[in-house]
């Protein structure tokens, strides 16, 4: 890495880690309901106008909550942030809601198809309908700016709304950020590359459930089409991306906001996109910003 470069993506870090202090103290949380979904709202105080939007979706048996530091990190950078609690999730008041349908085991990603937690799919659909139908957000949403966020489970959802299961895919999204997601099934399945917009995978290095599946030869990096995006952190397991691992925090709001910002707000591109920090163990990406492959191949 060029020290000119190095330098600049340091400063690019040093700089969204005061922004993340700052938003921990003003975005505003709120529990709605919302097209009949528990939701929870992430904002800050602003300007009167549109603002771009990602809806977050949770980890299996996690909940809209679990992952409040990457949340008002995103309100605090100026986007309108909706969490809806799926049917699995556990932290809500309605323990009803944890009790599910029986789904494919992730053990068996063979036997997953288009139909597979499907609830989650819906769930985002439907939260994004009622946003449009109520006068309440009309005004405040920008929706040429859309995009998904999802952790583990939550990443897959994200993924087959974008078109990693053609029958599922939704219009109008314009980035999807997997963090730590499922993607056995689409690799099994030769459906990634139905995916349309640009993606970036994160993964851990003590994450070894899921971010090998991911980063190996013939995963879910290798069969996205590019615009994409690998970045792996040091020391970041499974549950690194919630309020209850928070490992390398500061380098994940970073990297996640340098690629939402290009994507979603049509930003010039951050330094750290394309150069590794301080924390991460890998960095690939094969965009219009230039090429680096995987080590090795």
């Amino acid at each position: 890495m060029r020290a000119g470069s190095a330098i600049k993506a340091w400063l690019a870090i040093c700089g969204l880690s005061i922004a993340i202090f700052a938003g921990r103290a003003r975005a505003t949380e709120e529990h709605l309901s919302i097209g009949g979904l528990s939701v929870v709202v992430w904002s800050e105080p602003g300007p009167a106008g549109r603002r771009p939007i990602l809806i977050f979706s949770h980890g299996a048996h996690g909940c809209a909550t679990q992952s409040r530091f990457l949340m008002e990190a995103f309100a605090h950078d100026g986007y309108m942030v909706f969490a809806p609690n799926h049917r699995d999730a556990t932290c809500v008041e309605d323990a009803t809601r944890a009790v599910a349908p029986p789904e494919p085991s992730i053990r068996q990603p063979e036997l997953w198809n288009a139909d597979s937690y499907r609830s989650r799919a819906d769930d985002i659909r439907n939260l994004i309908a009622a946003l449009r139908a109520d006068p309440k957000w009309r005004g405040r949403i920008d929706w040429r700016r859309l995009g998904l966020v999802g952790h583990s489970l939550g990443g897959y959802t994200a993924l087959e709304l974008a078109g990693a299961w053609p029958e599922q895919k939704m219009p109008g999204i314009r980035a999807v950020l997997g963090l730590s997601p499922y993607v056995q099934p689409f690799v099994i399945q030769h459906t990634m590359g139905g995916v349309s917009a640009p993606v970036m995978f994160e993964g851990g290095t003590e994450d070894v459930g899921i971010t090998p599946t991911v980063s190996r030869a013939g995963g879910g990096y290798d069969f996205a089409p590019p615009p994409k995006y690998f970045v792996e952190f040091a020391d970041v397991g499974h549950m690194g991306w919630t309020d209850v691992g928070m490992q390398n925090s500061s380098q994940i709001v970073a990297y996640s906001l340098a690629f939402l910002d290009h994507y979603i707000k049509g930003s010039r591109p951050s330094p750290i996109l394309t150069h590794k920090s301080d924390g991460v163990a890998e960095l690939w990406f094969q965009s219009e910003l230039g090429k680096e492959p995987p080590a090795g191949r």
